[in-house]
């Protein structure tokens, strides 16, 4: 029998193999484990240093980036009326409401007017008595013109005496004194039932022009009184009434400044509700007086066309335009809020966001319109800036966009 190696002893034990295959899920797990581990910690050296920034952007819009001079006042009706009665008395009807269009004298309240209905009913009683009085008289003339005839026949036929002749002639006079005394009766009866008439007529409260009601200030059952009669019970105003087609703007401009602007100047108008609106508007006048308090100057400003949108009491922003922005339609300018411009080196700078990283860039600032700042060179319209940078940001630093944007 030969003599070779010991091939038995190669073999794998059963027990070895079991082992093996329990071992393997474990190194398995253990490698996805690592991994995420791996990748948890790549993300969060990633995100550690990740700013969260709120975003605001630069607009473009075209205005008066030439104008000389810019001011902000309020939308104001040259016609505005708060109509009260013209006696003390009782509301009984109220007949608009706010937002009411209304024409001139339309009736818009009326007050308890019975004592005055049985002032005016008592004089016109007294005018068909005055007035019976006279027709009378007039009949009691014609008796006493047709005697004196026949008296003055009578006469010089020698048959009536000289007294009978006197007597018929005293009384056609004195019939007519008292046509004449009855007449003046009934034209002081008129005058009092005129004035009866207007006393109830001023328990009607009209409309003293066409416009819109844009305030109702008394209700039905309430005292009103065209003086202010104490106590707080008693109102001054039935509504308020507002002309639409008068409607301008009034500015106040420092004085410093006054000479840059004059009469029929061009200006550029923007309504704090509508910021992208531009409206065309002109100078009426300058108020030829100045506030010592505030050392401004008021000037009355035209829009060129009214519009539905503009309401009494806006706040507006003008710019006085020069003569070259004023023939150029299509000028405009940047703007962008000023809490995104920061000083740094000798200049101004802004944070553009680009994705998810910031660059500095260079910008030229030029007037401050509110809280908004032109720039008149390094931003051309549309970006995104980093609102209220903080100093720690540097060139290129990775950002994340805050949720409240």
């Amino acid at each position: 029998m030969s003599s070779g190696p010991d091939l038995a002893g190669l073999r794998i034990d059963d027990e070895e193999k079991e082992v093996s295959r329990r071992r393997w899920p474990i190194v398995v797990v253990g490698i996805v484990i690592v991994a995420v581990i791996a990748l948890a910690v790549r993300w969060i050296v990633a995100e550690t240093g990740v700013a969260d920034v709120n975003l605001v952007q630069v607009r473009v819009e075209r205005s008066a980036e030439s104008a000389v001079l810019n001011a902000s006042g309020y939308v104001t009706p040259r016609r505005r009326a708060t109509v009260s009665a013209k006696i003390t008395g009782k509301l009984i009807e109220v007949l608009i409401e706010e937002g009411f269009i209304v024409e001139k004298d339309q009736v818009l309240a009326r007050m308890d007017s019975l004592d005055a209905d049985t002032v005016l009913n008592t004089a016109r009683a007294e005018l068909d008595v005055a007035g019976a009085r006279a027709s009378e008289l007039e009949v009691e003339l014609v008796d006493a013109n047709r005697s004196l005839r026949r008296v003055s026949r009578l006469f010089a036929d020698g048959v009536a005496s000289q007294d009978d002749l006197d007597g018929a002639e005293t009384r056609v006079a004195r019939v007519e004194a008292g046509i004449e005394r009855a007449r003046r009766e009934v034209d002081a009866s008129a005058a009092r039932v005129a004035e009866a008439r207007r006393h109830v007529e001023n328990h009607v409260i009209r409309a003293p022009f066409a416009g819109v009601v844009v305030s109702k200030d008394a209700q039905p059952g309430e005292m009103v009184s065209p003086v202010s009669a104490g106590g707080g019970f008693t109102r001054t105003g039935i509504a308020t009434i507002v002309d639409m087609s008068s409607l301008e703007i009034e500015v106040d401009v420092n004085e410093s400044y006054i000479a840059r602007v004059e009469p029929g100047q061009r200006v550029d108008a923007v309504l704090d509700a509508y910021p992208a609106w531009h409206i065309p508007a002109s100078v009426i006048t300058v108020i030829p007086t100045a506030d010592r308090q505030k050392a401004t100057v008021r000037v009355r400003i035209a829009f060129d066309e009214l519009d539905p949108r503009i309401l009494p009491d806006m706040g507006v922003r003008v710019g006085f335009l020069g003569a070259e922005t004023a023939r150029d339609e299509n000028a405009q300018r940047v703007l962008v809020s000023a809490d995104a411009v920061f000083e740094r080196d000798s200049g101004s700078y802004v944070w553009i966001i680009n994705v998810d990283r910031v660059e500095r860039r260079a910008v030229t600032p030029g007037m401050k319109n509110g809280d908004e700042l032109e720039i008149v060179g390094g931003l051309s319209g549309g970006e995104q800036l980093v609102a209220q940078p903080s100093a720690q940001l540097e060139d290129g630093a990775r950002v994340r966009i805050s949720d409240d944007n």
